[in-house]
């Protein structure tokens, strides 16, 4: 997590902060979901196929393993499947949508400093949280 401090002029510049923040993270947002439909469409195909291989086969669908690695907190997968990336883009999407809202909700939040009036010679000292106010320090200059 990553915690700084940005001084701005006004209210206003705080908000257009956050707004540029939540249009971007509403793009990023639906690029991912139009890639998850895609890997969606193509991982039900690969499971379709899965399943008629191995009834052909015989066999039974198991959940292996085998080729993912873990080296320290990092999984590595070895030959990824459509499933694979599927799972990855779906962990994406939803933190994707956790930070849409904590954005959201800070914007609102925010509001209440439209009220201010006159502010000449007042910094706002902003402390954020991954691009998320969490604190507002009023410096008098």
């Amino acid at each position: 997590m990553v915690v700084e401090i940005k001084e701005y002029g006004s209210a206003e510049d705080i908000a257009e902060t956050l707004d540029k923040e939540i249009s971007q993270t509403k793009s990023t947002l639906g690029e991912y979901l139009r890639r998850l439909d895609e890997i969606r469409s193509l991982a039900e195909k690969s499971k379709k196929i899965r399943e008629v291989v191995m009834k052909l086969a015989g066999k039974k669908a198991g959940n292996e393993s085998l080729g993912e690695i873990s080296v320290g907190n990092l999984n590595i997968i070895l030959d990824a499947n459509p499933f694979h990336e599927l799972t990855a883009i779906e962990s994406v999407v939803r933190s994707h949508q956790e930070r849409l809202l904590v954005l959201q909700k800070a914007r609102e939040a925010l509001k209440w400093l439209d009220q201010l009036g006159d502010t000449e010679g007042l910094k706002y000292l902003v402390v954020e949280s991954e691009g998320v106010p969490e604190r507002i320090l009023f410096k008098i200059s």
